[in-house]
């Protein structure tokens, strides 16, 4: 894809799923993850991921650098929170665009927050993670994860040229390794990657989806 193709695109909704029926399991049963839990929830749900999904993120981590690790911040959603976060953005920007028609609205959402019928957090399919130094400490990658395009004026794109050369060159570490463990990532999210669902279908030309939203448990 050398274009953008936003979440929105019907092409993508059009993909047909054929759910292999891996189970959602929990990533921090697994070392060497360092799971955040800024998006921790009663349930633990922000913790699942399919299990192939995590096998690659395993397989991701061994192709950093040394003393470098991956920080899980959030991966599974469940389909009801997936929609009130998007009509809470969509809301928001129908409010700073009262001119905009509703297709520019979901467009303009999606960038952000993915549509909840095609939602690849909710098939467990995809993950938002950044890269932790060898202290510990979160590298510069920018922006901070889950930053909308408002608020980093689109630096929270991947390719933005508005991030300085120790951003862009941590985005590239974090890029390489989970693109060769099979992942995608979604172009206006840094922090955004994912295996198995629709938006890797498109990315991969694959043609089918292995992994459909459905509910933990």
């Amino acid at each position: 894809m050398d274009e953008i193709v936003l979440m929105s695109d019907p092409g993508i909704a059009a993909i047909p799923v054929i759910d292999c029926g891996e189970p959602l399991v929990d990533v921090r049963l697994h070392e060497p993850l360092a799971v955040d839990p800024r998006k921790a929830d009663p349930a633990g749900a922000f913790a699942y991921l399919r299990e192939g999904v995590l096998a690659r993120l395993l397989m991701a981590q061994k192709l950093l650098p040394d003393g470098i690790r991956l920080l899980f911040v959030e991966g599974y959603r469940p389909p009801s929170l997936q929609r009130r976060y998007f009509e809470q953005y969509a809301d928001g920007l129908v409010a700073a665009h009262p001119d905009w028609s509703p297709s520019r609205i979901r467009d303009a959402a999606s960038r952000y927050v993915s549509p909840p019928e095609i939602a690849p957090h909710s098939a467990g399919a995809a993950v938002d993670l950044t890269l932790l130094s060898a202290d510990g400490r979160e590298v510069d990658m920018g922006t901070r994860v889950n930053a909308s395009p408002e608020d980093s004026d689109g630096a929270c794109y991947t390719d933005a040229d508005t991030i300085g050369p120790e951003a862009r060159a941590n985005r590239r570490v974090l890029g390489a390794a989970l693109s060769a463990a099979g992942l995608v990532n979604y172009p206006t999210e840094w922090w955004h990657w994912s295996y198995g669902d629709r938006y890797w279908a498109l990315a991969t030309e694959t043609g089918t989806a292995q992994y459909g939203p459905r509910e933990l448990g």
